[in-house]
């Protein structure tokens, strides 16, 4: 029995490939606003059309423990995979595209009402490609993907630097609960709860962490433009989720900086 590739175009309804190919005969489509528009001509791309992945997941169940802070490795494994299949269909989409890249990218959780312990994972933004043929792939060959919007992906390159991926790392943990006898004790002072301090300070350091690995394996100088998220998703008040995103980085060109064309903000 075969076995799915998350990296081809199978699971891409027909109208999903006939939109590609309406990109590759020249119409493209975009999220960029006029002025990103402009900025990425001016950095020597061209947008060449809306680039999408998408995972429906089930999340699955871990026990905790009501007093002990813990990471819950099931959640934390299952939020990641999620993320990682939507981006990866989204990049197959672009290569298929023939895009150097995707900037603006964004990443959304939805939940339905049909799935209590399902959710949908959707990665989407604008695949360019460089006018004058210059490779800007990533180093495994694959499109770059960047969350950086239009005018932050021209100063980057103006500066010297190119995108060579975004990286994540993710981080469900539980905060143990309080006992009854110490919440009664400390009720109206103002006091340091260090459980819950170390918990979170925890929870949010392995998150960053695992987003400075995948940075490494890159081979990235650095991560520009990053940004820690907090999300329940309906897990209750005890479990969350810590998410760091932003994107890494590598020098590029002869680093010097360009002196800015003036752009009408049209937004």
């Amino acid at each position: 029995m075969s076995t799915y590739d998350p990296t081809s175009l199978e699971g891409v309804p027909e109208a999903g490939r006939n939109r590609l190919e309406q990109n590759k005969r020249g119409l493209f489509t975009s999220d960029l606003s006029v002025s990103e528009f402009l900025l990425i001509k001016e950095a020597g791309f061209e947008p060449v059309g809306l680039v999408v992945g998408s995972s429906i997941f089930h999340i699955g169940f871990q026990q905790s423990n009501w007093s002990k802070s813990q990471e819950m490795t099931v959640l934390s494994e299952a939020m990641y995979s999620a993320r990682e299949l939507a981006m990866t269909r989204m990049e197959e989409e672009a290569d298929q595209l023939g895009a150097d890249g995707v900037v603006g990218v964004r990443l959304d959780v939805g939940r339905y009402e049909w799935g209590e312990n399902m959710a949908e994972f959707i990665a989407i933004g604008t695949a360019i490609r460089h006018r004058e043929g210059e490779l800007h792939r990533a180093p495994n060959g694959r499109p770059f993907t960047s969350d950086l919007s239009g005018q932050d992906f021209w100063t980057l390159l103006q500066s010297g630097h190119r995108p060579v991926g975004m990286v994540l790392g993710s981080c469900v943990y539980h905060v143990a609960h309080r006992g009854m006898f110490k919440a009664l004790r400390q009720a109206g002072q103002n006091v340091e709860l260090p459980n819950f301090t170390q918990a979170l300070y925890d929870a949010r350091e392995l998150a960053m962490e695992r987003m400075q690995a995948e940075a490494q394996e890159l081979q990235a100088e650095g991560i520009v433009g990053v940004q820690l998220r907090e999300h329940s998703h309906g897990w209750g008040s005890h479990v969350i989720e810590f998410f760091a995103v932003g994107t890494a980085i590598v020098p590029h060109g002869d680093g010097r900086i360009s002196p800015p064309t003036p752009v009408l903000d049209l937004s």
